[in-house]
């Protein structure tokens, strides 16, 4: 674009013939002014058909962006483009938007419901732009729809988007708090998430809007630690310093017994497992055998916290070094905290804001913990090309490691800097000077003759400065030093810094009688200059005139009163107050006689010697690396670091329940039928299950969980182990047998994605970190295993028995009852028992579920038996009607005593709801006996959504948090239409109302009894009929709204079946599209 003929426009001077000539202002002429016709040519660009153009120009409007230019007034021409099919077009327009959508709101409202089509694309760059613009637009009055964008993309199949959703969140949350509720199911949502790239943004969400909910991060505690390496650098950084928090509220502190950790010698950067197992084990006998004298015991998790951030010291980053050098100081035992010295050292080679921040850091911790940097000491010798501020760090550093060892070496490095053309650095070096005389007895004569010295200097300020430290050095021993005070005496002559004369006068005065014959001289050659010293030395004048009047008023009585006079005449009311005061203290008169008694010892009271103390000794009180500590003050945002708990929180709440959710895919299901020796190690390794168990073989079952690559944290566990194995041979045929008999009357369980997936991945992230305690193994273990298995019911009448989970918790847990005999039962091999467990229910077993559809999420675990103190909760969702009110879901709630007494007024305390959720209480059970069981019938409305519904169970002494999460295809009931009927509504609901997904069905799943078995499972609604036989076609009411919710399944014989829900809730018609896609497809 040219620029020539609008500049030649607006110059000024000239004009045509006949027309006036106007004077232009020079600044608003030539290049500075804004024309209007800037930017035509792109304009143009932008409005043509050609994408090629239209691309080039973002291009260029991008790099005006990126160079600092004002892009503003194309704002209407570029957001026309926003539904441009072009999807590099497409992705810039985003760029641009997100830039300018907070100053052009107005306009990008008109645009918003193309940011929503944006959200839908098939392109997950666009889907995280477009999410990204709609929460840039500040306007109160879309937050309903970002809120539901958020939901949306927090459950995006894309990492990346489900990343750009918790960005969202802090944004939503500062435009409207009132959301927080909302918006922290949404974050508890995301922090369940495994992919490292959501980590750390979910994490900076939870700082900004809820860092309070520590309950949050219980569960996902262990996950988080064993994500940290693979996190990106940011995202580090902030998981770090939440996590620091964390355990500073979760664990003992380890300095508890400082003298006995460290005799033990600190291992290797990255020592072996088998090392660390060796040294875990003795660890563990030195407790067993002298409990009284060790009665610290390091928690597994704060263990494994350690570890898995100690490799991130050799960073890149230097802010992700900082935030483990901080952790480390904060949460490790004193022997482990010396391995961030050697990496925060490293930090001093980098950048001088780098060098700063760090050095700040490192002059707090050497306080407490000098002997860490100590063998770093000539890393902190100072540079002639430091900056002033590195010096003055530096030399608060060396001054801190300064010992009667090395102190000869710092004395002779402060000689040099002493030389120094840098005066700020020279001052600071000989108040260093004075901190060392003061510190170490041993070198004070050496450095107060040093700077006696340098009173000969002929910088003033050095000697300024001198006479500043000389006076604090000689209050301590004003004996010895007579012949200082003389020589000081000697140089009021020539010193002309107020604080330096200041200094000598209060020297004087305050030893008076070591030197009675200057003393007065002084006094004399002050009145004399008097009215031309500064205010500090006027104050300091007054006080030796009242000294010396009171020792020697022989000499000085008319002295003092000239001085008192021509102070109480001075311009500063505070010298005049002064000067009043002194002259009724020490001056006795007729009325107020009673205090120039005391005159003597209020003047000439000894003083104590002042302690010379380093600048940094309290700021540890802020959190190191926090902006806070580097100023010194409390920053806005700042959180307090939490003090250590008295006692530990009981650590089995960071136990991991696999998300019921989830489900295995057929993949995973392939590979158990290949690997029939899952069976038999289930028992071993993991939760083991008895399909027809009653209450004491349930008991039973629980006691022999063992787990074979647990901790041998102590040799009695072992001991259990190897009888545990031995009981699993015993009961072999039992669990064959009750496994056949439970194939034959439920289908196959849906084993959590969590149960392998996550197991396998998370092996491979433990057998990765080549330090791990074997400490820790079993709270790892405890987090791979599900503490619930879930079960779909049969619709047959006779139902099978609900099972019992078992989980790691369980053998320290209760006493274990005693093993029931067991009649020999038929054996069924192993083999044959994991091929039952793939086959799938005969047709006469499926004719009843599509009249009576049953629930696929079977029996859910809501109080485990270790939380509930032996009280076993579990609950289901029972597809009929509530009696109490037709809009409430129906859920079935099961109690189980597995304790050895009994639980008495079970009932529901006073619930804290979300708005809009109710709850039906169900009727109080007055007792419940050990080994008993007992159902009862709750409804709850989760108006239309499927956030929790978070109440308390009560006991009589107890109170159990417990919360209740519905799948969306539990929230309507079905409804009966003819074909017509449907049609006719589905017209109704077209456009924003209709969501359309393709997917591949399966050969498995092209019958029609299994279509509809796993349409009605996933979801409550009721078969249509159709006269087309590969189409199939459901209807259901929302309970809470009563909205219709019509599902389409086209399933052609051949290419992609088409899934069509229309509903006016859009966001339970997206979610219902991703749970029947889930079930179809597996």
């Amino acid at each position: 674009m040219s620029a020539a003929p609008a500049y030649s426009e607006d110059k000024g001077g000239s004009a045509g013939p006949g027309e006036p000539e106007y004077g232009h202002d020079p600044a608003s002429g030539g290049i500075f002014s804004s024309d209007y016709k800037r930017h035509d040519d792109l304009k143009e660009m932008l409005d043509t058909n050609k994408d090629s153009l239209k691309l080039e120009a973002m291009k260029r409007i991008v790099a005006m962006i990126a160079r600092g230019k004002n892009a503003s007034d194309l704002f209407p021409a570029v957001v026309k483009n926003v539904a441009c099919k072009n999807i590099e077009v497409k992705k810039l327009v985003y760029v641009y938007l997100v830039r300018y959508a907070e100053e052009q709101q107005d306009l990008a409202l008109l645009s918003i419901s193309t940011f929503q089509r944006g959200l839908k694309d098939p392109n997950q760059l666009i889907r995280a732009s477009a999410l990204r613009v709609l929460s840039s637009i500040r306007v109160p009055i879309i937050v309903p729809i970002m809120m539901l964008a958020i939901k949306e993309a927090a459950s995006d199949m894309s990492p990346y988007v489900r990343k750009t959703a918790a960005h969202a969140i802090p944004k939503l949350y500062s435009l409207d708090s009132d959301q927080k509720d909302q918006l922290i199911e949404v974050i508890e949502k995301l922090l369940a998430d495994k992919t490292t790239l959501v980590a750390g943004s979910v994490v900076m969400a939870f700082e900004e809007v809820c860092p309070e909910r520590i309950d949050l991060i219980h569960k996902n505690y262990r996950k988080l630690c064993n994500l940290l390496i693979d996190v990106e650098e940011w995202g580090q950084v902030v998981i770090i310093s939440m996590l620091t928090r964390y355990a500073r509220t979760q664990f003992l502190s380890p300095t508890q017994n400082e003298s006995l950790l460290e005799e033990n010698a600190e291992k290797a950067f990255y020592g072996s497992e088998e090392d660390e197992a060796k040294g875990a084990g003795s660890e563990e006998t030195a407790a067993a055998s002298l409990p009284a004298r060790k009665p610290y015991i390091m928690d597994p998790d704060h263990r494994l916290l350690l570890r898995n951030t100690k490799p991130l010291l050799q960073s890149r980053s230097a802010a992700v070094v900082m935030a483990v050098a901080q952790l480390y100081f904060h949460l490790a035992p004193k022997a482990e905290v010396g391995v961030i010295a050697k990496a925060l050292v490293r930090l001093l080679r980098s950048h001088s804001e780098v060098q700063y921040v760090v050095l700040q850091n490192v002059a707090t911790m050497s306080i407490k913990r000098r002997g860490m940097f100590e063998p770093y000491l000539k890393s902190f010798y100072i540079r002639s090309t430091d900056p002033t501020q590195i010096k003055i760090l530096k030399l608060e550093v060396l001054t801190n490691l300064a010992n009667e060892t090395n102190i000869p070496t710092v004395l002779r490095e402060f000689q040099t800097y002493i030389r120094s053309m840098d005066k700020d650095f020279v001052a600071a070096t000989i108040q260093a000077i004075g901190r060392c005389a003061t510190n170490i007895g041993r070198v004070r004569d050496t450095c107060l003759n040093g700077l006696v010295q340098l009173l000969s200097n002929r910088d003033e300020l050095v000697v300024a400065e001198s006479v500043v430290v000389i006076k604090k050095l000689l209050q301590m021993q004003p004996a010895q030093h007579g012949e200082i005070i003389k020589h000081l005496a000697k140089l009021t002559d020539n010193i002309q810094v107020p604080m330096a004369r200041a200094s000598i006068l209060w020297l004087i005065g305050e030893y008076c009688e070591h030197v009675p014959r200057i003393a007065p001289d002084v006094l004399r050659k002050m009145a004399k200059t008097f009215t031309a010293e500064e205010d500090i030395v006027k104050l300091q004048v007054i006080n030796l005139a009242a000294k010396l009047y009171l020792t020697n008023s022989k000499q000085t009585k008319l002295l003092t009163q000239y001085v008192l006079s021509l102070a109480k005449y001075d311009q500063n009311y505070d010298i005049r107050d002064r000067a009043r005061f002194t002259r009724q203290l020490i001056v006795p008169s007729e009325q107020g006689g009673a205090l120039s008694r005391h005159a003597k010892k209020l003047f000439l009271a000894p003083k104590p010697a002042p302690v010379l103390e380093s600048s940094f000794k309290d700021r540890d009180h802020f959190q190191l690396g926090s902006l806070s500590h580097l100023l010194n003050a409390k920053a806005t945002g700042y959180q307090e670091l939490p003090d250590w708990p008295e006692e530990a929180p009981d650590p089995s709440v960071r136990n991991v329940e696999v998300p019921e959710w989830t489900k295995c895919s057929n993949r995973e299901k392939r590979k158990e039928k290949e690997k029939p020796f899952y069976s038999d190690s289930e028992g071993e390794s993991g939760p083991t299950e008895s399909a027809d168990s009653d209450p004491e073989s349930e008991s039973e079952s629980d006691s022999k969980s063992s787990s074979e690559s647990g901790s041998g944290e102590s040799s009695s566990e072992s001991d259990n182990e190897d009888q545990d194995e031995d009981e699993e041979k015993g009961r072999g045929s039992e669990s064959e047998q009750s496994e056949e008999d439970g194939k034959r009357k439920t289908k196959k369980k849906k084993v959590p994605e969590g149960k392998e997936a996550s197991s396998s991945d998370e092996d491979s992230d433990s057998s990765s970190s080549t330090s791990e305690s074997e400490m820790s193994s079993e709270s790892e273990e405890e987090q791979l295993e599900p503490a619930s298995w879930r079960r779909k019911t049969p619709p047959s009448s006779k139902r099978a028995p609900a099972t019992k989970e078992i989980s790691l918790l369980d053998l320290e847990d209760f006493t274990p009852p005693s093993v029931q005999p067991v009649s020999p039962p038929a054996i069924v091999s192993t083999s044959l028992a994991a091929d039952l467990e793939g086959l799938t229910l005969t047709d006469s077993t499926l004719v009843p579920s599509l009249l009576s559809p049953v629930s696929c999420v079977g029996r859910q675990e809501l109080l485990h038996r270790v939380a509930g103190e032996g009280l076993v909760v579990d609950y289901t969702f029972s597809r009929q009607p509530f009696s109490g009110d037709p809009h409430m879901v129906s859920v079935h709630i099961h109690f189980s005593n597995s304790s050895d007494t009994p639980i008495k007024g079970l009932h529901v305390g006073t619930p804290k709801l979300p708005a809009g959720i109710g709850i039906q209480e169900f009727p109080e059970i007055e007792s419940l006996a050990p080994g008993e069981s007992a159902t009862a019938v709750m409804g709850i409305n989760f108006c239309d959504s499927t956030q929790a519904a978070n109440f308390q169970l009560c006991t009589q002494t107890r109170q159990f948090y417990v919360s209740i999460q519905p799948p969306v295809g539990e929230l309507m009931a079905p409804v009966f239409m003819s074909e017509n009927e449907f049609k006719k509504e589905q017209g109704k609901l077209m456009g924003m109302n209709e969501i359309t997904e393709k997917l591949m069905l399966p050969d498995t799943c092209r019958s029609d009894h299994t279509v509809v078995q796993k349409v009605t499972a996933t979801a409550n609604l009721g078969r249509v009929p159709c006269g087309t036989s590969d189409e199939y076609r459901f209807a259901g009411r929302t309970l809470t709204s009563g909205s219709l919710v019509l599902l389409t399944l086209d399933a052609r014989p051949a290419g992609a079946a088409q899934l069509t829900v229309n509903s006016e809730k859009m966001v339970i018609g997206t979610m219902l599209v991703k749970d029947v896609i889930q079930a179809l497809t597996q």
